[in-house]
């Protein structure tokens, strides 16, 4: 799986990706950001989480640095520990959330993606 990110022809890029860029481009080429560390912007950690999802559950707005374009994601991290500014990458997870504890049928949607893991 790939946390793919779209470029257009200015330059830009965003994730996720988009069929039409910040000038109304259409994408020209992607960028698999797994393959990427990123630095912790924010984090915090969410003790009141939706159903299915782990609790306590750690966010964080990560910036990866792509040819010196910035290129920010929302995502969870495998741990607490962590501090702005820490360089973390992304883990491929099979289920981000139990796709039992919803209301919509499980096999109707899709339950994996990345978590993000400090570096050491």
């Amino acid at each position: 799986m790939t946390m793919e990110a779209y470029r257009y022809e200015d330059g830009s890029i965003t994730y996720p990706g988009h069929p039409r860029g910040p000038n109304g481009d259409d994408p020209v080429a992607t960028i698999d950001l797994s393959d990427h560390a990123a630095e912790v912007v924010t984090w915090t950690t969410s003790n009141a989480t939706p159903p299915g999802v782990r609790e306590p559950n750690h966010l964080a707005i990560v910036e990866f640095d792509i040819d010196g374009q910035a290129v920010r994601a929302l995502c969870q991290l495998t741990t607490g520990e962590v501090s702005i500014g820490d360089e973390v990458r992304p883990v491929y997870c099979e289920e981000l959330r139990d796709p039992g504890a919803g209301i919509r049928d499980a096999a109707s949607q899709s339950w994996d993606g990345y978590r993000f893991e400090p570096l050491e």
